[in-house]
C-alpha cells in the first residue's frame, strides 16, 4: 500500500498512469472476478469484509453473502441485465468475516460489468461500497430476517412492486406479498412506504 501511494506522489514529471496504484488506492472495494471467484481485490474491500487479500483471493464470492441460497440466486438473477448491457448494480445485504457465521450482516452497494457480455460470469469488475453510515441494519427479533426476506427488502427499497420483485426472484406476486406482510409485522411498520424508510433508517 505505501509503494502504491509512493508511486502516485512521484514528481509529475515522471509520472505515468499506473493502473495497478488505481486499483490499490481506489476509495471503494474493487474484484477482479473469473467464474465468481476473487481473482484479485483491493486492501478497501478485504478492510470492509474484515479480512485479508491472501485470505479472500481464490475464494467464490459466496463466503461475502450471509447464505448460500442468496449466492446461488444472486448470481441467476443478475445474469438477464449481463446480458443485455454488460452491466449491473444493485443494493444488497452482505456479511463481514467470511468464515463465521456471526459475522456482521451489511447493506452494501455492488456494481459490475462483465467483460464477456455473452458469458456473463466468465470474467468481470466489480466495486462494493460499504453503506452502513448512512444506512444502518437492524434486524428485528432474535430470528433476524430469512434470506427471501432480505432479497424482498433490497427490491422493496428499489421501489419495485410484488411483480417486479416476483419476475426478479422466480416467485409469484402472491408469494412476495406473503413476505412484504412478514417484514411490516416485523419491522411493525403500517404500509409499504413506512417499512421502506424503517429499512432505509436501520429502525426497527
Amino acid at each position: 500500500m505505501n509503494n502504491a501511494r509512493n508511486r502516485l506522489l512521484a514528481p509529475t514529471a515522471a509520472f505515468e498512469p499506473d493502473y495497478r496504484t488505481a486499483f490499490e488506492l481506489a476509495p471503494v472495494g474493487l474484484v477482479v472476478s473469473r467464474q465468481r471467484v476473487i481473482v484479485d481485490c483491493n486492501e478497501v474491500l478485504a478492510q470492509m469484509f474484515r479480512s485479508t487479500r491472501d485470505a479472500l483471493i481464490g475464494e467464490s464470492f459466496q463466503v461475502l453473502y450471509p447464505s448460500f441460497d442468496e449466492f446461488e440466486r444472486t448470481g441467476e438473477r443478475i445474469v438477464t441485465e449481463l446480458l443485455d448491457d454488460g452491466r449491473y448494480a444493485d443494493d444488497r445485504i452482505m456479511k463481514r468475516s467470511p468464515g463465521n457465521p456471526a459475522g456482521e450482516l451489511f447493506w452494501c452497494h455492488v456494481a459490475g460489468r462483465a467483460l464477456q457480455r455473452d458469458l456473463p460470469h466468465a470474467a468481470g469488475i466489480w466495486s462494493f461500497e460499504d453503506l452502513s453510515a448512512r444506512r444502518p441494519l437492524t434486524t428485528p427479533g432474535r430470528a433476524g430476517l430469512t434470506a427471501r426476506e432480505r432479497e424482498v427488502a433490497a427490491l422493496l427499497i428499489e421501489g419495485r412492486t410484488s411483480k417486479q420483485i416476483g419476475k426478479s426472484l422466480g416467485l409469484s406476486h402472491r408469494t412476495v406479498d406473503i413476505y412484504r406482510a412478514r417484514l411490516l409485522r416485523k419491522y411493525a411498520a403500517s404500509t409499504t412506504p413506512e417499512l421502506v424508510q424503517k429499512l432505509l433508517a436501520g429502525r426497527s
